[in-house]
């Protein structure tokens, strides 16, 4: 790694170290890319004055607002439910907005970059276009045959329970991005996608676990996941993707879901 260009805001750490304040200083090393400027890839420190208790999210804000305009990140609701703000940080998936500045050793550089697996299009922004693609290939929607009822479908609380976990993923492409296949594979569906599957494939509500099974089961689908886990700990809602990914190998294998 080349030695990182130092930006700091002076006046706002002149003012943190004489207030004797609660917050601290903080170093960002942040991977900065503009193609538009420069093909190659720069790491610049940034030092500010912050709360602990905040978030990555929010040391983001105060560069951007304070010092340098030009960083360029995505973010929306920052309350860890859009999955926009999934980003690499300190060599680990998380989300920016759920990440507390007090839980990364911040007396060492805290290092920020995109998201592995997928093109990067200008510093944290990643091209999420192929990851979007897996998830609409599996068709992520309830599948049904006939007429439509005139009352709800309803469902038991135990068949509910059935897919429950699946159903709180936020599509923050934290899980496929941790993968070392896709990594290496452009092709591959990706945790994300299986996972979403595998929330319709078991709701006993739909029809259409027999077609999602055949995409599933295809070169590109669940048999190339090494069971590496590394989806799972990446996951910020707890989700067991690996466990998912594994009731769906065994139902393209029993056919039985």
């Amino acid at each position: 790694m080349s030695t990182p260009t130092i930006h700091q805001n002076s006046a706002a750490l002149d003012a943190a170290d004489s207030a004797e304040s609660h917050l601290i200083t903080v170093t960002l090393r942040i991977r900065r890319f503009n193609p538009e400027v420069s093909a190659e890839v720069e790491w610049i420190d940034y030092r500010i004055p912050i709360d602990p208790k905040e978030r990555v999210l929010d040391a983001l804000h105060k560069v951007k607002w304070e010092i340098d305009g030009t960083l360029t990140f995505r973010r929306s609701c920052a309350h860890g439910v859009c999955g926009s703000d999934a980003m690499r940080i300190n060599g680990k998936n998380r989300l920016a907005c759920k990440t507390l500045i007090k839980d990364l050793n911040p007396d060492k550089p805290i290092t920020i970059e995109p998201i592995k697996g997928l093109t990067v299009l200008k510093d944290l922004v990643v091209d999420m276009d192929p990851f979007f693609q897996a998830y609409r290939d599996v068709m992520p929607f309830l599948i049904t045959k006939g007429n439509e009822p005139t009352r709800e479908r309803l469902q038991s609380a135990e068949d509910r329970e059935r897919f429950d976990d699946t159903t709180k993923c936020i599509l923050c492409a934290a899980c496929t991005s941790a993968c070392p296949v896709f990594w290496n594979d452009g092709q591959y569906f990706g945790p994300a996608a299986i996972v979403n599957a595998h929330r319709f494939i078991f709701d006993s509500r739909d029809e259409g676990g027999e077609q999602r099974l055949e995409i599933l089961g295809d070169k590109d689908g669940v048999w190339r996941c090494r069971t590496t886990f590394n989806c799972t700990d990446a996951c910020p809602r707890g989700i067991e993707v690996t466990k998912a990914i594994a009731e769906v190998k065994r139902a393209l294998i029993t056919r039985r879901f």
